[in-house]
């Protein structure tokens, strides 16, 4: 059920994890696979699902092809999963998950003839329902906390990058809670943060040495000076006492079970499927992305202070079995005249949503951490679904000038 804003004050959390994290590492070997097919093949289909584990990734999944530098892109499937790895920092033998040593298991079979007859007359490659989200908060529009914790598990990424702090290891997660007066962000009530380091940051005497360190370098710098309140916020850091054993080898990971981490941190609505691995095809990622763009200009637009949109598809069908447009009480035209508006102004088909966004490139990987949503969109084509480039025609569709 949508979160509607409440009289007084309130708390609302929200959580994210880094690129190292297990599922995060298997979101984005699937993406970057997807991403070496789509480059050379721009109608593939794709479903491609990871495992990973102490030494071991899994790729497993549904995968056609079309042309013979596609087949060679498939061949090269280790390949990917190792530079992939290598890229997250994966890379010393003793977090017993590295990209040299890594096993790599590769089960791909074609895609449903059943499936493929329904995409190919261009219906929507999935049946369910998908969600969009916007608000004030933030310039991004996106809702505070789940804003915040993404820009920590980014901050940390760039610290031990750099060794800005020494012994960082690449899995770690963020929650930020913020005290809410009414629907205005009062201030930052609490920050969590663990991070996998190396055995020199164990103890209790180095793991208070950390902390400190953690909010110099990752919490302070992200935090929004006029809510954060260095004598009255709550910080916990490594909150176990310490954080050795991390990554695929302290937990195993799955492709798609970071679903609200990818996109709003449980502000509002989510239809349950996932993003990463699949090609536009599949509705539960470019239908998605589409409900976001729509949520995102109808607030750019001054049309609502937050804006939820849910689209619906059949598997097989074209267009949408339904759509619908809730400002949550703060819209400033009558919902059913957006619903009218949204319906004129966008495409909604899948191969409408697809050549609209450009979906049909290289851009997944990127979004397979650090959220799908609330980014910049990038000279080589990536996020398209953040601009506000519908604002005006909006406007016009619904009267507003």
């Amino acid at each position: 059920m949508a979160i509607r804003y409440a009289e007084g004050t309130h708390l609302f959390t929200s959580e994210s994890v880094s690129m190292g994290h297990p599922d995060k590492v298997s979101d984005q070997v699937s993406d970057a696979i997807l991403d070496s097919l789509i480059a050379v093949d721009p109608m593939v289909r794709c479903a491609c699902e990871t495992l990973c584990t102490t030494g071991l990734v899994v790729v497993a999944g549904e995968v056609t092809v079309h042309n013979d530098k596609a087949v060679a892109a498939m061949e090269n499937i280790e390949n990917t999963v190792r530079e992939t790895l290598k890229k997250i920092g994966y890379t010393d033998p003793k977090m017993k998950f590295d990209s040299e040593s890594c096993a790599v298991i590769r089960t791909i079979h074609g895609q449903s003839a059943d499936i493929a007859m329904g995409v190919d007359k261009e219906g929507a490659g999935d049946q369910g329902m998908m969600f969009g989200y916007a608000c004030r908060e933030t310039p991004s529009l996106m809702p505070l906390p789940i804003d915040l914790s993404h820009r920590l598990m980014e901050r940390h990424a760039k610290v031990r990058e750099k060794n800005i702090i020494k012994g960082l290891r690449p899995d770690a997660k963020s929650q930020v809670t913020i005290e809410y007066n009414g629907n205005k962000a009062a201030k930052v009530h609490t920050v969590v943060l663990s991070t996998q380091h190396t055995e020199a940051w164990n103890g209790t005497a180095k793991q208070a040495q950390l902390k400190k360190q953690i909010i110099k370098h990752v919490i302070e710098p992200v935090m929004p000076k006029k809510l954060y309140n260095a004598k009255d916020v709550i910080i916990h850091v490594n909150p176990t006492g310490q954080f050795e054993i991390g990554g695929p080898h302290g937990d195993t990971g799955l492709t798609g079970r970071k679903i609200i981490v990818d996109t709003y941190g449980g502000r509002g609505c989510h239809g349950g499927g996932a993003f990463s691995g699949k090609d536009p095809t599949k509705v539960d990622r470019s239908a998605a992305y589409m409900a976001r763009y729509i949520a995102k200009n109808i607030v750019a637009a001054k049309l609502a202070d937050c804006c939820e949109v849910q689209l619906a598809y059949a598997i097989g069908v074209a267009d949408p079995m339904s759509i619908r447009v809730d400002t949550q009480g703060t819209g400033t035209v009558d919902e059913a005249a957006l619903e009218a508006a949204v319906r004129k102004v966008f495409p909604l088909r899948p191969q409408g949503i697809i050549k609209h966004l450009a979906l049909r490139n290289p851009i997944f990987q990127r979004t397979a951490f650090h959220g799908h949503f609330g980014r910049k969109p990038d000279k080589t084509g990536g996020f398209t679904w953040e601009k506000t480039d519908k604002v005006d025609e909006l406007k016009k569709a619904c009267g507003v000038k």
